[in-house]
């Protein structure tokens, strides 16, 4: 089916609208703001949120894409159906003047880099990202805060309406999760009358539910790598290609230096279709003359995302100034690997105040407490392991020695969906834990077991979760401890030349108690960092802080946490120390967990 075809179904629902007494520019142009507002008194926050988590797992939904791949207009085609039904069309969305970024790793980092630097011009920002790490309210910004419950309960309530009174035999009534926030997001950039609006693509590019944007002003794509191999391709040439399908004919796009395979896929798609396609000069080229530029979040690699969205804002400000017109002029007409470089200029003042300003929760995030320090980072592919462990390393050298007692390094760790827990923890090796924990994204677990309550944050791909604030998923605990259980062994191998015969046995729980607080840990004497597995990040989190957290103070720990020989050793290790470093990393599911535990605020 052809994007025409599309857009003549849109023109149809359209149709059908004006006859049913709704002018078709009412329904196309003025989207949400043209129906009233539904009388919902007793509509909570937290009712909008539990309703968002009925549309569609997230398994489900990657299930339907692989079907779906062989036909790459269909998803694209539906998510334009909606958008009509929703009383926009895609041409609407160009009045958002869009900044739409892809890439593996280092996407978010890149967008929040962008947004900030906009932001620090005066201008109106909206931001839209995944995953959230506590709230869904996250991933819809405005000025670089997520917009209130009270906004998102309005918006989410008038597009679910929305939806359901345009549903009819041939469609269905609601999107699935993913897609219905991204039409929600641009309803409210569109109605809150932002400047831009920063998108981060979801999964891949060319298929995308953002990707129905037609005319963004500048696109970008930051470091490729393997990730969602069963839905990209498992090379990262195939990947290449699935992020440049956002590029767009007479669009910029700028990336950064890649390998020279994907490289070329790049700028092959950027030919085909007409593209501009800049590579991105080191941050250095643009330090030259002036100060060095601080960042807002540390990590070297966050340099590359600095240099790229850089070139990204400052396009973005150069084609509004010429009212959208124009092509950035390269640096020098030499090429790499035939890519022309990107313009070498002086940063302003302003784009200095936005990097340094910059945030971005859940990467490369430290958390100082009291005798405890917390190094959050979601890195969850190979080469985002390697930077985090760069600057894990880095930043533990810079640190000053305490004079008191021993230091202890933590590991806690998950990994969810097609990753590859094994080679990721091979990478954190050299980090030489003294402790590697391990326990699923959930943050609390009762005393019986019932993984029904209190999950958080579980699911297959980092960017289509069904998460919310507070949802319970029907993901047994039995599933998720026994991921956790083979990443122990994955761990336990890299030490061993064979896997402890007692590695999966359980202890005998407590009359009365719970055997599934604390399971399988590694005998102490055959591997040189003792490995525990933990049910909920919770009962982690109070065995790794031992009460010395200032403001992580949950109850007396449950009968059952210190029953193991390396659980109870540890605790007094850990009670002693005179500096407890905790490395949380591997999944942003469980930095999101833990954020939630540590910073109470944030759940507010």
């Amino acid at each position: 089916m052809s994007r025409a075809r599309s857009h003549l179904r849109a023109a149809l629902f359209l149709a059908a609208a004006s006859a049913r007494g709704i002018t078709t520019q009412v329904a196309a142009r003025r989207g949400l703001s043209a129906w009233p507002v539904p009388q919902e008194p007793s509509m909570e926050y937290q009712d909008a949120v539990r309703m968002l988590n009925t549309l569609q797992t997230n398994a489900g939904y990657l299930e339907q894409v692989k079907r779906q791949r062989g036909d790459p207009q269909t998803q694209l085609e539906a998510m334009e159906l909606y958008l009509a039904r929703s009383g926009l069309q895609v041409e609407d969305l160009d009045r958002l003047n869009i900044i739409h970024v892809t890439g593996t790793k280092g996407k978010g980092s890149t967008c929040a880099f962008t947004e900030c630097i906009l932001r620090s011009y005066g201008l109106k920002t909206g931001f839209f990202s995944s995953p959230h790490l506590v709230q869904v309210r996250e991933r819809i910004r405005i000025n670089g805060q997520p917009i209130s419950p009270e906004l998102f309960t309005k918006y989410f309530w008038r597009l679910y309406h929305r939806l359901e009174e345009t549903k009819d035999g041939s469609c269905v009534s609601m999107p699935p999760y993913f897609r219905f926030l991204t039409l929600m997001a641009f309803h409210v950039f569109l109605q809150e009358k932002v400047d831009l609006a920063v998108v981060e693509v979801g999964i891949g590019g060319a298929y995308d539910c953002t990707n129905i944007i037609r005319k963004p002003v500048v696109c970008g794509v930051s470091s490729l790598g393997i990730d969602h191999t069963s839905l990209l391709g498992d090379t990262v040439e195939k990947i290449a290609w699935q992020k440049g399908g956002i590029f767009k004919q007479g669009v910029p796009a700028f990336t950064v230096l890649q390998p020279e395979g994907p490289l070329a896929v790049l700028r092959d798609r950027a030919q085909q279709i007409s593209c501009p396609l800049y590579l991105c000069p080191m941050l250095e080229a643009l330090e030259e003359g002036g100060p060095p530029l601080t960042l807002g979040l540390e990590g070297e690699h966050q340099r590359s995302n600095a240099a790229l969205a850089l070139q990204l804002a400052h396009c973005w400000l150069q084609r509004q100034d010429r009212h959208g017109a124009g092509e950035p002029k390269a640096s020098r007409p030499g090429l790499l690997w035939q890519l022309p470089l990107a313009p070498v200029f002086q940063p302003t003042s302003h784009m200095r105040l936005g990097l340094r300003n910059t945030e971005w929760p859940g990467r490369t995030q430290v958390l100082r407490r009291g005798p405890l320090t917390w190094y959050l980072d979601g890195a969850h592919t190979a080469s985002s392991a390697q930077a985090c462990v760069r600057w894990f390393r880095q930043a533990l050298q810079g640190r000053e020695r305490p004079s008191g007692g021993p230091e202890v390094r933590v590991l806690l760790f998950n990994a969810t969906g097609d990753r590859d827990p094994a080679a990721l923890l091979k990478l954190l090796q050299p980090c030489q834990f003294d402790y590697a924990v391990f326990c699923p994204n959930l943050t609390e677990v009762s005393s019986t077991g019932n993984a029904e309550t209190g999950f958080h944050h579980v699911g297959q791909a980092d960017l289509e979760l069904l998460t919310s604030d507070q949802q319970n998923f029907t993901v047994t605990l039995d599933q998720v401890l026994l991921r956790c259980l083979e990443h122990q062994q994955h761990w336990n191998h890299l030490d061993e030349e064979q896997a402890s015969p007692d590695l999966w046995s359980a202890p005998s729980p407590e009359p009365g108690g719970s055997a599934s607080l604390l399971l399988a840990p590694h005998p102490p004497h055959t591997c040189s960092a003792s490995s525990l597995v933990f049910s909920c990040i919770s009962h982690a989190l109070q065995w790794i802080s031992q009460g010395r957290d200032p403001i992580f103070q949950p109850p007396s720990p449950p009968k059952g946490l210190l029953t193991h020989p390396v659980a109870h050793s540890g605790a007094s290790i850990l009670r002693e120390a005179a500096a407890i470093h905790v490395l949380v990393t591997g999944s942003l599911h469980l930095v999101g967990g833990v954020l939630k535990l540590l910073e109470p605020a944030l759940s507010q």
